[in-house]
């Protein structure tokens, strides 16, 4: 091998070791583009691209890797890598690659020696019966392969099938057990015995382990610990997937914007890797956006989950629930009960939504059986999120069954509980029901006291669907604002299209709507991808927010590009016009307000059809990879400092 090459494989080893993932990718491409490279360096050139954030280099380098290993005669490790990318393939949905790269590897390890490879054999068939809800068979090739990890004493190996047994067992209710099994196992990622890959799959599966469980503190505490090793080992996003996993957490804890970001991030990080993962970070956008009010966004996030093949239940029926459509909410409610699987955690996502709806649609002997459904399921797992979400429902079924004294009961036992966890917005829920019952009895002192909490942690959160209802209980007028929390850097983005009013002369309502779908789906699709957090649907246009301007001029260029290319393939798109502008902002729960956001829609309002205008201040700095126009200033009403702004030639 020349020198040069030597040496710089030797750098990309060492930058491995340190974790210097993009640094050590680059020097083994280096190496590899001079000469070809051993099975071993292209399993560490996958895994740098991997843990750099770059899932389709990833898998380009094991395909390599396995050719590499095939072509040295080591059939084993070319099973292993195989293996790895049946994995890759069932991740995109591609079941049929995903398969036959399964049957490769299987014909490879035929009449092979114990090793590594038929351990891994075992964890995919463990993870597919887990996805088939066949409990028996993933606890069976958990057992397996932890046996074979055992014997050849490699620990990653030992340690992901102890985490798979362990779940499987608390699925099979033998809660106290399988959780020192997982817990064993997350304790062992967390010293720092384990592989990279090992480690962050062990965190991932935890996290999403305590999530169905409602044990929502130590899906924090994990959470918490997995980012910290993210942080230390220079991951990015474990791609996406972590990311998720840490959305649903700030969710429960009322950092809704936050949560929007981190599962728009994972969106944009996934691609088209972990269509499953993705599924479920669209699912995350649209609670927030169903809390917050914004029941189109909602329906549009549920919808992609949908196309994803996750059911987007129970969200769906609850915005059905929230546009006042309560029969249309009930029949769908009823529908996905019946088809919801036999799993304990499984059916306690649905079973709290089923009884509110129920309740609303005077079904009290629905309502009753899932409250009795619910109740023995947080008495099997005991973890504070389902005995929280169970006394709830049974308080709301106790005031509708008129039985005052015991419902004060079980909603403030809810409350204590989900004080525990931090979760404001389900306190301020259950205080709405209590009001209800001490209303009932007559106590309505006591009941404005709890409508008021409520209302301020609505107003505080900005659940302002919520909060308006509350105000209204309390006899006011339904208008409420919500409460500053903070200031912000942003790079604020507006869009509107250009002659909407004639086109909708033009084309008539039906193909108006039509056109306004599509463009709110491109649109939507450009901002996800680059981690655009949608603040409002105008109608014709989007009010969004970006923590980076470089990504912002990314995605405005993205969205005049596709618009274009639509015009080419098809022969008409509207002529949308696109404002950037990079300001501090006051941000009120998932609202944006201040100087810097009317300067941001004054921007977009000075821009032509198909142009991008951003002002000076959101470039300052910037690498721009696009030529941009001379400066030019503008006087905007209200500000009293001209603004310069210039076009960015995006063609």
């Amino acid at each position: 091998m020349d020198q040069t090459v030597g040496d710089r494989l030797e750098a990309g080893r060492l930058a491995y070791q340190r974790s210097s993932w993009r640094e050590a990718f680059e020097l083994l491409r280096g190496a590899e583009s001079e000469a070809p490279l051993a099975g071993p360096d292209l399993v560490l050139m996958a895994e740098a691209a991997w843990f750099g954030g770059d899932p389709d280099a990833a898998i380009d380098a094991r395909e390599r890797a396995h050719s590499a290993f095939l072509r040295d005669g080591d059939e084993s490790a070319a099973a292993g890598i195989a293996l790895l990318l049946a994995v890759d393939h069932f991740n995109r949905l591609e079941h049929a690659v995903g398969g036959g790269w399964m049957a490769r590897a299987a014909r490879l390890l035929e009449g092979k020696d114990e090793c590594w490879s038929h351990g891994r054999q075992a964890l995919n068939l463990a993870f597919a019966a887990h996805g088939q809800g066949d409990v028996e068979e993933d606890r069976r090739q958990a057992g397996i392969a932890r046996d074979i990890g055992g014997r050849i004493k490699d620990a990653s190996l030992h340690t992901l099938a102890l985490q798979l047994e362990g779940m499987a067992m608390v699925n099979q209710g033998e809660l106290d057990a399988g959780m020192a099994l997982v817990d064993e196992a997350t304790v062992s990622a967390m010293s720092g015995e384990l592989d990279p890959m090992t480690t962050g799959t062990v965190y991932c599966l935890t996290i999403g382990l305590c999530r169905d469980m409602g044990d929502w503190r130590r899906a924090g505490e994990w959470t918490d610990a997995a980012e910290r090793w993210c942080d230390k080992a220079g991951i990015a996003g474990f791609p996406g997937v972590c990311r998720v996993h840490r959305a649903e957490v700030m969710h429960v804890r009322g950092s809704w914007a936050d949560a929007e970001r981190e599962a728009r991030q994972a969106c944009q990080e996934l691609g088209k890797y972990n269509l499953g993962i993705s599924a479920r970070a669209f699912y995350e956008i649209g609670e927030v956006r169903r809390r917050i009010g914004d029941l189109e966004g909602a329906r549009t996030a549920f919808r992609q989950a949908h196309e994803l093949h996750i059911d987007p239940e129970p969200g769906m029926s609850l915005v059905r629930f929230a546009e006042g459509d309560v029969d249309a909410a009930y029949a769908s409610i009823k529908r996905v009960l019946a088809t919801c699987s036999t799993n304990a955690l499984d059916r306690s996502r649905v079973l709290p939504p089923v009884v509110e709806i129920s309740l609303a649609a005077g079904d009290i002997p629905m309502a009753r059986e899932c409250v009795t459904e619910l109740d023995l399921i947080a008495e099997r797992y005991q973890t504070a999120g389902l005995r929280a979400a169970a006394a709830h429902a049974r308080g709301r079924l106790e005031v509708a069954e008129g039985r005052t004294t015991d419902a004060a009961v079980s909603l403030r036992k809810a409350i204590e509980l989900w004080h525990d966890l931090g979760a404001g917005y389900e306190i301020a829920r259950v205080q709405i029901a209590l009001a209800e019952a001490y209303t009932a009895d007559g106590d309505r002192g006591g009941a404005r006291l709890e409508l008021e909490g409520a209302k301020a942690t609505f107003e505080r959160l900005g659940a302002m669907p919520d909060a308006r209802r509350v105000d209204e209980l309390l006899g006011g007028t339904g208008q409420v604002a919500t409460r500053t929390a903070g200031r912000v850097a942003r790079t604020f983005v507006f869009t509107d299209i250009v002659g909407s009013t004639s086109l909708v002369s033009a084309l008539g309502d039906d193909a108006w709507q039509q056109m306004l779908h599509w463009h709110d789906q491109t649109l939507r699709a450009c901002f996800d991808r680059f981690g655009g957090t949608e603040v409002r649907h105008t109608g014709d246009g989007f009010f969004i927010v970006f923590e980076q301007a470089s990504t912002a001029v990314d995605a405005a260029v993205a969205v005049q590009r596709a618009l274009e290319e639509h015009r080419r393939s098809h022969g008409f798109a509207p002529q949308v016009r696109i404002g950037l502008h990079q300001a501090d902002a006051d941000v009120r729960a998932m609202d944006y307000s201040g100087k810097g956001v009317h300067e941001a829609a004054r921007v977009g309002a000075l821009a032509e059809g198909g142009e991008i205008l951003a002002s000076l201040d959101t470039l300052d700095g910037l690498a721009v990879r696009y030529p941009v126009s001379e400066a030019r200033s503008a006087q905007f009403k209200g500000v009293d400092e001209p603004v310069y702004v210039v076009s960015i030639d995006w063609h």
